[in-house]
């Protein structure tokens, strides 16, 4: 069902000229190629949020919804990061610190885990015994593509990373393209 709505909403933005996204097409003298598309850039201030319940990144920009990309995360229970090791992906709001190429990932955009309210839950938990004394917090999330030639992963809702966003390497060239360091992430269930 979710590959169905994300195909439908890709068509939708490719058949109605309404759109931001169609082909040989110019406003403002503002436009870009991406894979042999042509595209608006978004209209000034970016913000992300990924909404892990539905496998989504979705993009807004001062006009609202920009673009939607399908992802996997990290753990299949979907739960908030609790410790170093436990493959969750956080949950909270972040920023983007860094972008660069990456060797094993394709691209890579660093987030600013963990924030102060990432240590504040941290601190929580180990204090209630929800996680052991001696565990570290982590850190190195991210949102990156996938190894040459697994798409798939994400076609098929395979949750595969340490607590990284994974999208497909063509979705994540794109992304990396129009989103600047600074970018706000929005994390949740």
């Amino acid at each position: 069902m979710k590959t169905f709505l994300f195909i439908a909403a890709v068509c939708a933005i490719v058949i109605f000229p309404g759109s931001k996204a169609f082909n040989n097409t110019t406003i403002n003298n503002r436009q870009f190629h991406l894979h042999n598309r042509t595209f608006l850039p978004p209209n000034g201030t970016v913000y992300v949020i990924v909404d892990k319940s539905d496998y989504e990144l979705s993009v807004y920009d001062n006009d609202g919804w920009y673009a939607t990309y399908p992802v996997v995360f990290g753990n299949p229970s979907l739960a908030d990061k609790k410790m170093e090791g436990d493959r969750n992906t956080p949950e909270g709001k972040f920023t983007i610190i860094s972008k660069r190429i990456h060797d094993k990932w394709y691209r890579f955009m660093a987030l600013d885990y963990p924030t102060p309210e990432s240590w504040e839950k941290f601190k929580r938990r180990k204090q209630s015994g929800e996680i052991p004394q001696r565990a570290s917090i982590g850190g190195g999330i991210g949102i990156h593509g996938t190894w040459p030639n697994e798409d798939y992963q994400i076609d098929r809702y395979r949750n595969w990373t340490l607590g990284c966003i994974s999208m497909k390497n063509s979705d994540v060239d794109e992304l990396y393209r129009y989103i600047p360091v600074g970018t706000k992430v929005i994390i949740r269930k």
